[in-house]
């Protein structure tokens, strides 16, 4: 049974599922998509041999709504999640959905579960979830011929523990996230199983998470377990790794323009090696959910790396997450074609 608004307390959420009332369905057969719709029932009923669920044939996206001070509610840019779930979908043979139905489904979730979405001032969102799936009855090692597009929601709040404070973070030489020329730029469900035992090893061990290595060489960063991950250098240059094996975060894209165009900042793509992070003053963590958490320190080799500080946010790492956050939230002025009204 989906929960009231009087049930939850918008102020102090965590980062959990929530059953809302409404949820977007829409289903693929004969070659096309129908035209979808609104409902209800939080359960998928599938075939027990659809290929999600045997061969991984599935991809997702997570994005999230804002509530404005003047009470609007606001998407950010979520074409580019429509873009990048149809090149998650291209990867694994499944169907394009059509942008304008992406981006319809969503806005069209947040407007009917407006109001769980948390209040101006509180930190919290509405996180909106698009899944795509192959479904129907193929038991052999073949696409779907069937699939099922969905978006659901969940108010929440910060993913990391703490919010915007620094975390400590463990490189990985033992665990890989993806394959050189896998799947690791497709946001599929496979990338994140593999990445369940080292995350769970290092969180025991009192970590946020891994520090994933490029899988060819174990020498250079590519991305958090969660999240991608970038640098500012001791000359002031922003720096986010740049690897075919990376998903394209769109938060650090975005995260690229604003340190170029909003801070005046060096801003590229390019190699960070383990062994240099001494030319880096400061790290951290970007994505939809993560939004900005400041690496304080990663543990290499039985030694922690400490950037700026493992208690304060470093002041470029706080500008951008300022700037970020100011524009999702309405409060800075967004750059043209960023921000989506519902």
């Amino acid at each position: 049974m989906a929960l009231q608004v009087k049930d939850l307390d918008l102020n102090n959420l965590g980062f959990a599922y929530i059953h809302l009332p409404f949820r977007y369905l829409s289903i693929y057969k004969d070659g096309k998509w129908d035209e979808g719709g609104l409902v209800e029932n939080n359960k998928l009923e599938i075939s027990e041999a659809s290929p999600a669920i045997h061969y991984g044939q599935q991809c997702f996206e997570g994005l999230k709504a804002y509530r404005t001070k003047n009470d609007d509610i606001q998407l950010f840019r979520v074409d580019e999640n429509a873009k990048r779930m149809n090149k998650s979908a291209a990867r694994l043979l499944m169907p394009e959905i059509p942008e304008e139905k992406f981006i319809a489904a969503c806005k069209e979730v947040v407007r009917v579960n407006k109001d769980f979405v948390p209040p101006y001032g509180s930190g919290g969102t509405l996180y909106l979830r698009p899944l795509l799936i192959g479904v129907g009855d193929t038991i052999g090692l073949a696409p779907a011929t069937e699939f099922i597009f969905t978006v659901f929601a969940m108010p929440v709040g910060a993913y990391f523990k703490g919010g915007m404070k620094p975390a400590k973070f463990l490189a990985s030489f033992e665990y890989d996230r993806a394959a050189t020329f896998g799947t690791g730029q497709a946001k599929v469900g496979g990338n994140y199983a593999g990445s369940l035992l080292p995350g769970v090893q290092a969180k025991a061990q009192g970590y946020a998470d891994v520090v994933y290595l490029d899988p060819a060489t174990h020498t250079k960063i590519e991305e958090v377990g969660t999240a991608n991950f970038f640098a500012i250098t001791q000359d002031n240059a922003f720096i986010t790794p740049k690897s075919i094996s990376i998903l394209p975060s769109i938060t650090k894209y975005s995260l690229l323009y604003l340190a170029e165009h909003r801070l005046g900042l060096k801003a590229t793509e390019g190699d960070i090696y383990i062994d240099q992070l001494e030319n880096y003053k400061e790290a951290g963590a970007c994505g939809t959910a993560a939004v900005v958490t400041p690496v304080g320190a990663i543990h290499v080799n039985g030694k922690d790396h400490v950037f700026y500080s493992e208690t304060e946010v470093g002041p470029l790492t706080q500008k951008l997450y300022d700037e970020l956050v100011g524009i999702q939230f309405g409060d800075i002025e967004a750059p043209a074609g960023w921000i989506f009204k519902v």
